[in-house]
């Protein structure tokens, strides 16, 4: 069979290139609508190191990381996949958001961006190079049972079955459905797309398939179901009662003087012929009476045009140029796999996938690389009703520490010198001796550099303190001002708002600047798309009654940094940076548990900034409340209370 070649499938030693392997553990950092009692189950069998039930997975992380940690646990379990890969758009990463009334793009990311660049900094070639590393590792989560649905533009269609049909084999090649996704239009050159396509393939020859329809076209039913009942006015037609296989001798029998290979078996006729479902012709050949109201449509075809795109006022509609509608993935799910089944998206971009299989009764799974497609993914499952509870993943400090050791070594010591000066480098900072907790110097303001396996926690921070007290007017890297920039890849819940305070007492102020997740990827690095933001400042305020706790979001003040100079002026008020925040009402320090969440929506826009809870009993409770804005970034806040 011909092979598809493109650059970078071999290596120099003329072995094919193998995708990332190294399968990494995950993190939880949130479940989602799990109740009080759920929560403590899970605790407990956790505690006993015994399995716990199944919960639906939100994995925020890049799918060539997070597929081989997939398949570590999920190793041909899946029994159906949908991906929407990027097409070569530069839409595939933007959206749109709504802002007091007004819209704007948000576009993507500097991850984001820097994802689609790999993907075609070479053209086709380096798009087929990351394409066959996710299909390999795709085929591999597939049951014996599974297929896979891979939604691809007129542009790629035929390199990627080229490669699918090289890694499935052609014989699992199952069907190329057409999607008419526009109306017509002309662009004045060339005849224009109006479709996708979508590219399906089994694991085996025994796919899971059950047959789909749409209803029957009045043309057809004019043209077919031409009689009426007389007293029931039910439109029928007569059809064939022979059997198309005529080598059925189990079949094969009289009826009233014709011997012939039947459909059904003697007594089926007889039951038929009982119910007036048969009707004699004049030369005595049964006719079998099929009513339009029994008929379940035509089966669907590979050619659909009665599923049109999400428009903009669109109910469903989440800002997404790229969002596939319900309807398409309700009828792919349906298709290919049955209740209780496991459904994987990695690419789930605003969570059509998992919605869907969600209320089809499926087992899910959904990642993406973007946060926002995440925090979009979560608030649409939340609207829907009766939502299992499901977790919020990464792979945090796993997929750091891979990095770390994989570009500075394996030794320790020289392992985190290196490190600490990469980073430095990249916020333009300039190294320095002497110190344990600082770590360099920029514009007269002294830099800690966190580590890549723990978050930055208030020990952390009072021991820069006392370091950066000792350092002041004391030689050429001492610190000119009262200021440190504190880097970090996660800080601990508390630190935004106490260690600020702690710090501010002893006259010291400090700036929490996120490491962003971009350092990790060399060409972003080289490119120079490397922008660090400081973290946002949120108050609560609290009332206790008794049992009763009332919380309240009092301010809400995010660097503006990565604001557009429009969006900056469509705000009036502070309450609209905020687009969700959710609370834990008795947090174990384990994770965030989401057991309240308000949020907007086209449909409702205003937010309600306040929320009380009722308490079962007396006692002391850790309240954590998390707050994500509009650009999908997240913001926490601790309350101890005595209740």
């Amino acid at each position: 069979m011909p092979e598809l070649i493109w650059d970078g499938k071999y290596d120099a030693n003329g072995l094919q290139r193998a995708p990332i392997k190294v399968a990494l553990p995950f993190q939880t950092v949130e479940t989602v609508n799990e109740s009080a009692q759920e929560r403590q189950q899970a605790l407990d069998l956790f505690a006993q190191d015994r399995d716990q039930e199944w919960r639906n997975r939100l994995v925020w992380g890049d799918k060539k990381y997070v597929l081989p940690a997939l398949a570590s646990e999920f190793a041909g379990a899946i029994s159906l996949i949908y991906i929407d890969p990027p097409f070569a758009t530069g839409a595939d990463f933007s959206r749109r958001v709504a802002i007091n009334g007004e819209e704007f793009v948000k576009e993507p990311t500097m991850i984001e961006q820097k994802a689609y660049r790999d993907t075609w900094g070479r053209g086709p070639d380096s798009y087929l190079e990351w394409f066959s590393e996710a299909a390999v590792l795709l085929r591999g989560l597939l049951n014996e049972s599974g297929t896979l649905y891979v939604h691809i533009g007129p542009n790629l269609n035929h390199l990627v079955r080229a490669c699918l049909d090289d890694l499935f084999g052609p014989s699992c090649f199952q069907s190329e459905i057409v999607w008419k996704r526009v109306a017509a239009r002309s662009h004045g050159h060339g005849i224009p797309f109006s479709h996708d396509y979508i590219l399906v393939y089994s694991r085996s020859a025994t796919p899971t398939w059950n047959p789909q329809y749409v209803a029957l076209n009045e043309t057809y039913i004019r043209s077919h179901y031409t009689q009426v009942e007389e007293g029931t006015g039910r439109r029928y037609q007569l059809d064939n009662t022979l059997n198309q296989n005529p080598d059925r001798p189990n079949l094969t029998y009289d009826w009233h003087g014709f011997t012939r290979t039947w459909r059904w078996t003697k007594d089926k006729m007889q039951e038929l012929e009982a119910a007036g479902r048969l009707i004699y012709t004049k030369s005595g050949m049964p006719r079998y009476k099929r009513y339009l109201d029994e008929s379940k449509g035509t089966v669907v075809q590979s050619v659909w045009t009665d599923i049109p795109p999400v428009n903009s006022q669109a109910l469903e509609d989440t800002g997404y140029p790229t969002q596939k509608p319900s309807k398409l993935l309700e009828r792919i799910i349906s298709m290919s796999s049955n209740e209780g089944d496991i459904v994987l998206d990695c690419f789930c971009g605003s969570g059509t996938t998992p919605l869907v299989a969600e209320q089809l009764g499926r087992k899910w799974i959904a990642a993406d690389l973007g946060r926002f497609a995440i925090h979009t993914t979560r608030k649409r499952l939340l609207s829907s009703p009766g939502v299992r509870p499901f977790m919020v993943q990464n792979l945090g400090k796993y997929e750091r520490q891979l990095w770390q050791a994989a570009e500075f070594g394996e030794s320790a010591t020289s392992r985190t010198a290196a490190y600490r000066k990469f980073i430095l480098d990249l916020y333009h900072a300039t190294p320095v001796n002497g110190y344990v907790w600082l770590h360099g110097l920029k514009q007269g303001r002294m830099v800690h550099v966190g580590t890549v396996d723990a978050p930055v926690t208030a020990g952390d921070v009072k021991q820069i303190v006392a370091e950066f007290r000792k350092a002041v007017g004391t030689g050429k890297d001492a610190p000119t001002s009262q200021r440190i920039d504190l880097l970090g890849w996660d800080f601990a819940f508390e630190l935004n708002e106490i260690a600020r305070q702690d710090a501010e007492k002893a006259g010291i102020y400090l700036r929490l600047v996120r490491i962003p997740r971009e350092v990790l990827e060399k060409r972003a690095v080289e490119q120079g798309d490397i922008r660090f933001f400081e973290l946002a400042a949120l108050s609560v305020g609290v009332k206790q009654s008794g049992l009763r706790v009332a919380l309240r979001v009092d301010e809400f003040i995010i660097p503006l940094d990565d604001v557009p100079a429009d969006v900056q002026k469509a705000v009036t008020h502070w309450a609209q940076w905020i687009d969700y925040w959710a609370v834990d009402w008795d947090n174990r320090s384990d994770t965030f548990h989401n057991e309240w969440q308000a949020y907007r929506t086209r449909s409702a826009p205003d937010l309600t900034l306040s929320i009380d809870h009722m308490y079962s009993q007396s006692g002391d409770y850790l309240i954590v409340v998390k707050v994500i804005d509009i650009l999908g970034n997240d913001t926490t806040k601790t309350i101890q209370v005595k209740v």
